[in-house]
């Protein structure tokens, strides 16, 4: 361990104490202020800052993602690069930097322990520099640490299907153990934003279309993620993003511009940032690339200091987005990189993640010539080494290699990722009770170019070198099945393009076979000679299935063997056909390492189906926005009033909001709301019984609406509020307890304020957003 010697000197003396009693040696009395972990943060950081040059100052703001190209093209140039940042030597006229985003998974690809080894490498490098300020390493979390050897956990959708909060606290605590093992201290691209428009491709990385839901998990994850202290070896940094929205940007196309009112803004997607970070106390934030009411959100003082700062509390840092600083370039707010500096530095970003001069070379000349004061510097820098601090980086630096090896993708964790693949699939659609299938058929036909592709069932923000084993749909179906039973394997096409043409192969296999699965959906850019249809960058200007699955589907189902569709796939697709013909439908989503186990479980009836949908399922594109809160005038339209529907096909989504069925069935009854009446302050407590009344044990998800029928303002025809997941043995049945508090019944008034409003309120309940099967209501008095 090589530091500075008063940090050795003082380190030592910390550890000898309790058992020699003695007194710190000269040199740690006379040690600067901020080595001193018994003073206030504030003061380690004031004095550390007052020591600090310009350039130094400005080196710490620039953490840059390793694949940029100016740090070398290859792992060994990359890898020499990065010891030149550390130390301050790479960049002319820049100091030591502040430390990296995504480095593990761009050049360190044999393991935890090699990525722990090299981290705690440049954590020496950084020491021996003049200050010695420790690095601030990030990485991607989206759904597990995003390096070789990390845990891959199902996927957005896939995990927002769960509706299982505890499960996500699991998912996301081994996140961030894992990434704080190796070395890691913050965890980014944990999207909290509502999914609202399906065509954009990364939002397959979102949770739900639910402002309401997606808060709930916004809360969950920062505190599975952060924990109470987050300086602990277990425990990291929650980066959510993309503040404060990306998930509608016009024409459904990444980076377009967000066209909300401040209304939706406050309605829609506030809400789970409000949760996250003045109620969970998240640190990090990333700068969403849109422009938001015409200001590109990197140039938005009103988004970034007055609504995130002044607003929600916010205490950590702004990072930009990959590129983000260049968008104020391409907007036309800015000719140069010098301006763009000045303006997203003004306005609240304090890190910049990509090799961007604006908060380089050009930040340092700004300040030199007056045009940027030294004093927004110091501000960005400040939050730097505060979060430096809050991590308790310049006591503890380093970590175990051998223990970051023992941690990072434990059995536990692996059981932890088929759980949470298992209850994240959704069976859509079961008639004639072609599921469960049975294990002694004599041929099971297995279908799709996705039934043996392991990278298309992980999504992306995955690690470039995988280094386990990933369980396919055809691995798991095999595996469940005695010797007298043959599973045979047909690819039928590919999921876009013309370069595979198996149909006739795939019929002939399906009219040998006793069932046929099919699996189908979207691909992911990664895999090897692929056009992506998914993942970030890679938007649809249509919901259908893409190539030629739907013929392939359609070929297979004429044979007259029963047929099950399972779909791998990030988005919500437009299965029109399918939906109408195929008996069996499983929504999958992007399932994880061991997703192929979690199919084969749910197809064979090993485990019981329990995910439910966390988005509205549209029957196309055309009806977007399709969301299940919509106003009144779109059900007055629809249904209540004219009844009149698109001109070409049924207004009605393909599957609701909540949707989700069991191998079993579920009754709701003795629905109770206490009180009838209460002031705009109270609570109402509502109760119901479900039980289970079918042969097999099985988990439902109850789900409370609540609708305000005569408001001041519009507001949606309802919403979710209380939602419980109860697993019920065959012939069981339980009481489950919701209550509503002040926050549930409020609506933004015409005054942009939160509200409760005198009125009736109506409670519906049931294990849908249109299957409600009992309502009641009270009054909230004046």
């Amino acid at each position: 361990m090589r530091f500075p010697w008063p940090r050795v000197a003082w380190i030592l003396w910390l550890v000898a104490a309790p058992g020699a009693g003695g007194s710190p040696p000269a040199e740690a009395a006379d040690r600067p202020a901020h080595l001193d972990p018994s003073r206030p943060i504030d003061v380690r950081v004031d004095d550390l800052l007052a020591r600090m040059t310009l350039e130094e100052k400005v080196g710490q703001m620039n953490m840059p993602c390793v694949y940029e190209g100016r740090l070398g093209e290859g792992v060994a140039a990359k890898t020499e690069a990065c010891r030149r940042f550390a130390a301050g030597t790479h960049e002319p006229g820049l100091g030591p930097g502040g430390g990296f985003f995504t480095l593990p998974n761009t050049i360190l690809h044999q393991g935890p322990r090699q990525q722990a080894l090299f981290l705690n490498e440049l954590q020496e490098i950084a020491g021996k520099t003049r200050l010695g300020i420790p690095l601030l390493q990030t990485e991607e979390g989206t759904h597990g640490l995003m390096c070789s050897g990390g845990t891959i956990f199902p996927e957005g959708l896939a995990l927002g299907s769960t509706w299982d909060l505890a499960l996500l606290g699991e998912v996301y605590a081994v996140a961030a153990r894992e990434a704080r093992a190796i070395g890691v201290h913050q965890i980014f691209t944990l999207v909290v934003e509502p999914n609202r428009d399906p065509r954009l491709g990364r939002n397959q990385e979102g949770y739900s279309e639910d402002p309401w839901l997606v808060s709930r998990i916004a809360e969950t994850i920062v505190r599975a993620v952060q924990g109470g202290d987050v300086s602990r070896p277990d425990k990291t940094v929650a980066g959510l993003c993309h503040y404060p929205g990306q998930s509608q940007p016009a024409s459904g196309l990444e980076r377009g511009a967000m066209e909300i009112s401040e209304r939706m803004l406050r309605e829609t997607f506030l809400p789970p940032w409000v949760a996250g970070i003045r109620g969970a106390g998240a640190l990090g934030v990333m700068a969403t690339y849109p422009a938001i009411d015409g200001v590109p959100v990197h140039a938005s003082e009103r988004i970034l200091t007055r609504i995130l700062r002044e607003e929600l509390g916010f205490e950590g840092l702004v990072l930009s987005e990959g590129g983000g600083l260049s968008t104020l370039l391409y907007e036309g707010l800015a000719p140069g990189m010098k301006e763009a500096g000045a303006l997203a530095l003004t306005a609240g970003v304090d890190v910049g993640i990509s090799y961007e001069d604006a908060y380089m070379g050009a930040l340092v000349q700004n300040v030199r010539s007056g045009l940027v004061p030294e004093a927004l510097v110091d501000r960005a820098v400040r939050r730097i080494l505060r979060q430096k601090m809050r991590l308790g980086l310049f006591e503890r630096p380093l970590v175990d290699a051998e223990q970051a090896a023992a941690i990072v993708h434990a059995p536990a964790h692996r059981e932890l990722a088929l759980r949470a693949a298992r209850e994240g699939i959704v069976l859509l659609k079961n008639e004639r009770d072609t599921l469960p299938l049975r294990k002694d058929l004599r041929e099971i036909a297995v279908i799709g170019p996705n039934a043996d592709d392991p990278r298309n069932q992980l999504g992306d923000y995955t690690a470039e070198v995988i280094l386990q084993d990933v369980v396919t749909v055809l691995e798991g179906l095999r595996a469940k099945v005695g010797p007298a039973t043959r599973v045979g394997h047909v690819k039928g096409c590919d999921v876009i393009g013309d370069g595979t043409d198996e149909i006739a192969t795939a019929v002939a296999a399906a009219k040998k076979a006793d069932a046929a699965v099919v699996v189908l959906g979207e691909n992911e850019w990664h895999a090897p000679g692929k056009t992506g249809t998914n993942g970030e960058g890679f938007d649809v200007a249509s919901l259908d299935l893409t190539g030629h699955q739907e013929e392939l589907l359609k070929a297979v189902h004429a044979t007259g063997t029963p047929t099950v569709l399972v779909l791998v796939n990030g988005r919500p697709l437009s299965i029109r056909w399918a939906a109408e013909h195929v008996a069996a439908i499983v929504e999958a989503w992007l399932p994880g390492e061991r997703g192929g186990e979690a199919v084969a479980d749910v197809l064979f009836g090993d485990h019981e189906p329990e995910g439910r949908l966390p988005i509205t399922v549209p029957r196309h594109v055309g009806q977007l926005p399709v969301a299940y809160d919509h106003k009144p005038s779109k059900a007055y339209w629809i249904r209540d009033g004219w009844g009149k529907p698109y001109a070409d096909m049924s207004p009605e989504p393909l599957f609701e909001f909540g949707h989700g069925l069991s191998y079993t069935r579920f009754a709701y009854s003795n629905l109770r709301i206490a009180p009838g009446a209460i002031g705009p302050g109270g609570s109402v407590e509502v109760s119901v019984d479900v039980a289970n009344v079918g042969t097999r044990p099985g988990k439902e998800v109850v789900q409370l609406y609540l609708r305000d029928p005569v408001a001041s303002v519009v507001v949606p025809v309802q919403r979710l509020r209380g939602f419980d997941k109860v697993a019920l043995a065959s012939g069981e049945s339980r009481t489950v307890r919701f209550t509503l508090a002040p926050g549930d019944l409020s609506l933004l008034d015409a005054r942009l304020q939160w509200v409760v409003e005198p009125g009736a309120f109506e409670v519906a309940v049931g294990s849908s957003s249109r299957k409600v099967h009992l309502t009641g209501r009270f009054e909230v008095l004046p």
